[in-house]
Protein backbone atom coordinates (compact mmCIF):
# COMPACT_ATOMS: atom_id res chain seq x y z
CA UNK A 1 0.00 0.00 0.00
CA UNK A 2 1.48 3.29 -1.07
CA UNK A 3 1.76 6.07 1.47
CA UNK A 4 0.64 8.48 -1.25
CA UNK A 5 2.95 11.20 -0.11
CA UNK A 6 0.98 12.09 2.99
CA UNK A 7 3.93 11.81 5.34
CA UNK A 8 4.30 8.20 6.38
CA UNK A 9 3.37 4.56 6.03
CA UNK A 10 -0.42 4.13 5.97
CA UNK A 11 -1.69 3.07 9.38
CA UNK A 12 -4.77 1.30 10.70
CA UNK A 13 -5.96 1.83 14.27
CA UNK A 14 -8.38 -0.68 15.80
CA UNK A 15 -10.38 0.16 18.92
CA UNK A 16 -11.41 -3.00 20.80
CA UNK A 17 -12.52 -4.50 24.09
CA UNK A 18 -10.84 -7.72 25.29
CA UNK A 19 -12.83 -10.95 24.80
CA UNK A 20 -13.79 -11.45 28.44
CA UNK A 21 -16.96 -13.42 29.33
CA UNK A 22 -19.77 -11.24 30.66
CA UNK A 23 -18.26 -7.94 29.51
CA UNK A 24 -18.59 -7.96 25.71
CA UNK A 25 -21.31 -8.31 23.13
CA UNK A 26 -24.17 -8.37 25.63
CA UNK A 27 -26.67 -6.88 23.16
CA UNK A 28 -26.33 -8.65 19.79
CA UNK A 29 -27.89 -11.94 20.81
CA UNK A 30 -29.45 -12.52 24.24
CA UNK A 31 -29.57 -16.28 23.50
CA UNK A 32 -25.79 -16.51 23.40
CA UNK A 33 -23.98 -17.50 26.59
CA UNK A 34 -21.31 -15.23 28.09
CA UNK A 35 -18.63 -17.65 26.90
CA UNK A 36 -20.04 -17.65 23.37
CA UNK A 37 -20.19 -13.85 23.35
CA UNK A 38 -16.55 -13.71 24.46
CA UNK A 39 -15.63 -16.17 21.70
CA UNK A 40 -17.53 -13.98 19.24
CA UNK A 41 -15.58 -10.90 20.36
CA UNK A 42 -12.29 -12.79 20.04
CA UNK A 43 -13.20 -13.84 16.50
CA UNK A 44 -14.26 -10.28 15.58
CA UNK A 45 -10.89 -8.99 16.82
CA UNK A 46 -9.03 -11.76 14.95
CA UNK A 47 -10.94 -11.03 11.73
CA UNK A 48 -10.39 -7.27 11.99
CA UNK A 49 -6.72 -7.54 12.86
CA UNK A 50 -6.11 -10.04 10.04
CA UNK A 51 -7.57 -7.54 7.57
CA UNK A 52 -5.55 -4.67 9.03
CA UNK A 53 -2.19 -6.43 9.22
CA UNK A 54 -2.57 -7.82 5.69
CA UNK A 55 -3.18 -4.28 4.45
CA UNK A 56 -0.32 -2.41 6.10
CA UNK A 57 2.58 -3.33 8.39
CA UNK A 58 1.68 -0.40 10.63
CA UNK A 59 -1.27 -1.46 12.72
CA UNK A 60 -2.36 -0.44 16.20
CA UNK A 61 -4.85 -1.82 18.69
CA UNK A 62 -6.08 0.52 21.42
CA UNK A 63 -7.39 -1.09 24.61
CA UNK A 64 -8.77 0.27 27.87
CA UNK A 65 -6.17 0.91 30.59
CA UNK A 66 -7.68 -1.63 32.98
CA UNK A 67 -7.70 -4.40 30.35
CA UNK A 68 -3.97 -5.00 30.55
CA UNK A 69 -1.85 -6.06 27.62
CA UNK A 70 -2.06 -9.75 28.50
CA UNK A 71 -5.84 -9.85 28.14
CA UNK A 72 -5.87 -8.24 24.72
CA UNK A 73 -2.56 -9.36 23.22
CA UNK A 74 -3.67 -12.99 23.00
CA UNK A 75 -6.19 -11.94 20.35
CA UNK A 76 -3.84 -9.98 18.10
CA UNK A 77 -1.04 -10.99 15.72
CA UNK A 78 2.62 -10.34 16.38
CA UNK A 79 3.79 -6.94 15.22
CA UNK A 80 0.63 -5.08 16.21
CA UNK A 81 1.45 -2.07 18.36
CA UNK A 82 -0.70 -1.80 21.49
CA UNK A 83 -1.96 1.57 22.70
CA UNK A 84 -3.71 2.38 25.97
CA UNK A 85 -6.99 4.23 25.55
CA UNK A 86 -7.33 7.50 27.46
CA UNK A 87 -10.41 9.63 28.02
CA UNK A 88 -13.85 9.68 29.57
CA UNK A 89 -15.91 8.99 26.45
CA UNK A 90 -15.44 7.39 23.05
CA UNK A 91 -14.60 10.70 21.41
CA UNK A 92 -11.79 11.45 23.86
CA UNK A 93 -10.46 7.90 23.55
CA UNK A 94 -10.46 8.08 19.75
CA UNK A 95 -8.74 11.47 19.79
CA UNK A 96 -6.01 10.21 22.14
CA UNK A 97 -5.40 7.01 20.15
CA UNK A 98 -5.26 8.88 16.83
CA UNK A 99 -2.81 11.36 18.38
CA UNK A 100 -0.62 8.50 19.63
CA UNK A 101 -0.63 6.76 16.25
CA UNK A 102 0.29 9.91 14.34
CA UNK A 103 3.05 10.71 16.83
CA UNK A 104 4.46 7.26 16.09
CA UNK A 105 4.80 7.83 12.36
CA UNK A 106 2.42 10.16 10.57
CA UNK A 107 -0.42 9.15 8.28
CA UNK A 108 -2.73 8.58 6.52
CA UNK A 109 -4.65 6.62 9.14
CA UNK A 110 -7.86 4.61 9.26
CA UNK A 111 -9.70 4.16 12.55
CA UNK A 112 -12.00 1.13 12.80
CA UNK A 113 -13.75 -0.92 15.45
CA UNK A 114 -14.54 -4.63 15.55
CA UNK A 115 -18.32 -4.43 15.11
CA UNK A 116 -18.57 -4.50 11.30
CA UNK A 117 -18.04 -8.20 10.51
CA UNK A 118 -18.58 -7.78 6.75
CA UNK A 119 -15.69 -5.32 6.50
CA UNK A 120 -13.30 -6.42 3.74
CA UNK A 121 -9.91 -5.48 2.36
CA UNK A 122 -11.81 -3.71 -0.39
CA UNK A 123 -13.29 -1.26 2.10
CA UNK A 124 -9.83 -0.46 3.48
CA UNK A 125 -8.44 0.02 -0.02
CA UNK A 126 -11.35 2.31 -0.89
CA UNK A 127 -10.80 4.34 2.27
CA UNK A 128 -7.11 4.92 1.58
CA UNK A 129 -8.00 5.79 -2.03
CA UNK A 130 -10.55 8.34 -0.79
CA UNK A 131 -7.82 9.98 1.29
CA UNK A 132 -5.91 10.62 -1.94
CA UNK A 133 -8.55 13.22 -2.78
CA UNK A 134 -10.23 14.09 0.52
CA UNK A 135 -9.20 15.17 4.01
CA UNK A 136 -11.53 12.66 5.67
CA UNK A 137 -13.01 9.29 4.70
CA UNK A 138 -16.14 7.98 6.40
CA UNK A 139 -17.69 4.51 6.23
CA UNK A 140 -21.33 4.94 7.24
CA UNK A 141 -22.99 2.32 9.42
CA UNK A 142 -26.65 1.58 8.82
CA UNK A 143 -27.50 2.70 12.36
CA UNK A 144 -26.35 6.28 11.77
CA UNK A 145 -22.83 5.86 13.11
CA UNK A 146 -19.69 4.99 11.21
CA UNK A 147 -17.61 1.82 10.99
CA UNK A 148 -14.52 3.62 9.69
CA UNK A 149 -13.00 7.07 9.79
CA UNK A 150 -9.91 7.93 7.79
CA UNK A 151 -7.79 11.07 8.16
CA UNK A 152 -4.68 12.39 6.46
CA UNK A 153 -3.71 14.39 9.56
CA UNK A 154 -4.50 14.12 13.27
CA UNK A 155 -7.87 15.89 13.07
CA UNK A 156 -8.85 15.19 16.65
CA UNK A 157 -11.56 17.86 16.55
CA UNK A 158 -13.64 15.41 14.47
CA UNK A 159 -14.18 13.39 17.65
CA UNK A 160 -15.34 16.34 19.78
CA UNK A 161 -18.99 15.32 19.84
CA UNK A 162 -21.27 15.68 22.85
CA UNK A 163 -20.69 12.48 24.88
CA UNK A 164 -24.40 11.66 24.66
CA UNK A 165 -24.28 11.70 20.86
CA UNK A 166 -21.92 8.72 20.71
CA UNK A 167 -24.69 6.30 21.73
CA UNK A 168 -27.18 7.59 19.14
CA UNK A 169 -27.77 7.42 15.41
CA UNK A 170 -26.54 11.01 14.99
CA UNK A 171 -22.80 10.25 15.07
CA UNK A 172 -22.24 10.26 11.31
CA UNK A 173 -24.22 13.45 10.70
CA UNK A 174 -22.56 15.23 13.62
CA UNK A 175 -19.10 14.21 12.41
CA UNK A 176 -19.84 15.41 8.90
CA UNK A 177 -21.03 18.71 10.34
CA UNK A 178 -17.74 19.11 12.24
CA UNK A 179 -15.79 18.39 9.05
CA UNK A 180 -17.88 20.85 7.06
CA UNK A 181 -17.37 23.48 9.74
CA UNK A 182 -13.60 23.13 9.38
CA UNK A 183 -13.74 23.20 5.59
CA UNK A 184 -12.60 19.58 5.29
CA UNK A 185 -13.61 17.51 2.27
CA UNK A 186 -15.20 14.14 3.04
CA UNK A 187 -15.17 11.00 0.92
CA UNK A 188 -17.97 8.53 1.68
CA UNK A 189 -17.60 4.75 1.48
CA UNK A 190 -20.23 2.07 1.05
CA UNK A 191 -22.44 1.56 4.11
CA UNK A 192 -22.15 -1.55 6.29
CA UNK A 193 -24.17 -3.04 9.13
CA UNK A 194 -22.71 -3.00 12.64
CA UNK A 195 -23.29 -5.97 14.93
CA UNK A 196 -25.01 -4.25 17.84
CA UNK A 197 -28.49 -5.77 18.29
CA UNK A 198 -30.35 -9.07 17.84
CA UNK A 199 -31.86 -7.56 14.68
CA UNK A 200 -28.35 -6.91 13.35
CA UNK A 201 -27.36 -10.50 14.10
CA UNK A 202 -30.40 -11.85 12.25
CA UNK A 203 -29.76 -9.62 9.23
CA UNK A 204 -26.05 -10.44 9.10
CA UNK A 205 -26.76 -14.18 9.19
CA UNK A 206 -28.55 -13.76 5.83
CA UNK A 207 -25.60 -11.82 4.33
CA UNK A 208 -23.30 -14.00 2.19
CA UNK A 209 -20.44 -11.63 3.03
CA UNK A 210 -20.51 -12.66 6.71
CA UNK A 211 -17.38 -14.73 7.45
CA UNK A 212 -18.21 -18.36 8.25
CA UNK A 213 -16.48 -18.43 11.70
CA UNK A 214 -18.49 -15.39 12.83
CA UNK A 215 -21.73 -16.82 11.45
CA UNK A 216 -21.12 -20.06 13.37
CA UNK A 217 -20.69 -18.15 16.65
CA UNK A 218 -23.88 -16.14 16.08
CA UNK A 219 -25.92 -19.33 15.87
CA UNK A 220 -27.32 -20.42 19.24
CA UNK A 221 -26.34 -24.03 19.87
CA UNK A 222 -24.87 -26.57 22.22
CA UNK A 223 -21.37 -25.14 22.33
CA UNK A 224 -20.37 -22.65 25.08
Amino acid sequence: MNAAGHGGTPAILVMAKPPRPGTVKTRPHPLLSPLRRAALQAELIRHTMELATAHTPRTYLAHAPDDGEDAISTAVPAGVRLLVQRGEDLGQRLAAAVTDAFADGGGPLLGIGTVAPTLTAGHLTAAFAALEHHDVALGPALDGGYYLIGVRAARTSLFALDPEVWSTGRVLAATRALADGEGLSVGMLRPLRDLDTPEDAAALLTDPALPTPIAALLQPGERP
